[in-house]
């Protein structure tokens, strides 16, 4: 296994990870990995397919493990999802809180607030929905429970994609069907709809292993969705991920991993066969570029993973705002974001999710942009910008950041909201103060 991390230093490079990792694919990281490429240990060999992948492998001794629930604690397997999540008490809060964890009958993070009443909200998505790194009754779904005095249900998952919320919401709205969708996109989570073994893009460590899950292929210039299941569809097939011919037969001609070693070859000085394989998929994909430095190469790469994993949730939101349409129910969207590309934002100005965004503008989307929401609210902070994130975000959103999260949509749910909640109904007798 590989070396302990303290939990809560584990989950701030995990929350920040989306943003460190485009910022690596980016062009603006292109020139550091042009200087190493060009330094003194002269040109290095490409990383293949097989030499990667070979990093990659468990033990037989970690999956069962894992299976029987003794190793990496964070989660469970699912056939369907890839990963669930387990009851747990973490060392990773505000101030270095213990937080708990605590999941119902349905995998979902319990319900605190008005439990026993009927729920009309339903919120989907990934660890920014769950809400790592704050307790049971500190998540922005019991927060805005509490001020609409009626429960709200989070069927969020840490480390899940657009595509993974999708199918948990198939499934849950015909089990315990609401009249709102919420529905919370990381920025991250476009990315992770291209993903079929998570540890090829995050690797694995103590706590957290990141298995196969369903994801989607696709192809924007032939305007291509596919829906893949798991690749590991039984607990034993998990097994398969330690061999590394299946692995390799199964995995090498994965769209990340050929984006990711695009971007690893990108610092080898002449990886030739790399530039022929990035410009190959480019093609494919409707985008006409030469690449033949490993300068090109990275932004290629870019260019490559945002088209298709922005193309991939948009057709992800067609299908939920159909299957809305065709059951009757809202959906609120929420745009989330960790506190490395609000800072981007606010310095640079730099959006790189803005097609996405223009995507669900177009089509009248009703939608709270928190990234926006912060950068409008810090340019009015009287201190320096880091001071006004630490308010927010510890890794992830820190209480406070989940109660300004709930209240950042509070006006939109009660819109949305058919009757309106207790507290926004008229009410014969009630004092005015």
């Amino acid at each position: 296994m590989t070396k302990n991390i303290p939990r809560r230093a584990f989950l701030t490079k995990a929350a920040l990870s989306a943003a460190a990792l485009e910022g690596a694919m980016s062009p603006l990281a292109v020139s550091s990995a042009d200087k190493v490429a060009a330094g003194a240990g002269g040109p290095k060999e490409a990383m293949t397919a097989r030499e990667y992948l070979r990093g990659l492998l468990y033990t037989r001794e970690e999956v069962q493990q894992w299976l029987e629930g003794k190793a990496f604690p964070f989660a469970k397997y699912s056939s369907e999802f890839g990963w669930l999540l387990r009851n747990a008490r973490f060392q990773d809060g505000i101030d270095d809180a213990i937080n708990t964890y605590t999941y119902g009958p349905l995998d979902e993070r319990i319900t605190i607030h008005y439990k026993n009443q009927p729920c009309r909200i339903n919120a989907y998505g990934d660890s920014y929905t769950q809400c790592h790194q704050v307790s049971d009754a500190e998540t922005w779904p019991e927060v805005l429970a509490a001020h609409l005095q009626e429960p709200v249900r989070n069927f969020g998952v840490g480390g899940w994609s657009v595509y993974q919320a999708y199918l948990r919401l198939l499934k849950e709205e015909q089990r315990v069907p609401a009249d709102l969708i919420i529905f919370n996109i990381y920025q991250d989570d476009h990315f992770r709809n291209l993903d079929s073994w998570r540890n090829i893009r995050v690797r694995k460590h103590e706590r957290f292993i990141e298995p196969t899950l369903p994801y989607v292929e696709v192809n924007v210039e032939e305007d291509r969705f596919l829906e893949k299941p798991n690749p590991c569809p039984t607990p034993e097939s998990v097994y398969q991920l330690c061999d590394l011919d299946w692995v390799i037969d199964r995995f090498r001609n994965d769209f990340a991993l050929n984006i990711l070693l695009a971007h690893e070859n990108a610092k080898a000085r002449n990886p030739a066969e790399e530039y022929k394989k990035t410009m190959d998929l480019a093609t494919t994909h409707g985008i006409i570029t030469r690449v033949d430095t490993g300068k090109g190469l990275s932004p290629a790469a870019d260019v490559l993973h945002q088209r298709a994993a922005y193309y991939a949730s948009k057709q992800i939101i067609k299908k939920v705002e159909a299957f809305a349409r065709q059951h009757k129910k809202k959906v609120l969207y929420i745009l989330s974001y960790p506190a490395q590309y609000i800072a981007r934002c606010v310095k640079e100005g730099l959006r790189p999710d803005q097609p996405f965004v223009a995507f669900m503008q177009q089509n009248e989307l009703p939608m709270v942009d928190l990234l926006q929401l912060h950068v409008d609210e810090s340019r009015h902070y009287q201190g320096e910008l880091k001071d006004y994130l630490k308010q927010y975000f510890v890794g992830h959103y820190n209480p406070r950041g989940n109660f300004f999260t709930a209240f950042a949509i509070k006006d939109r749910v009660v819109q949305m909201l058919n009757p309106k909640p207790r507290p926004y109904l008229p009410e014969p007798g009630i004092m005015r103060m």
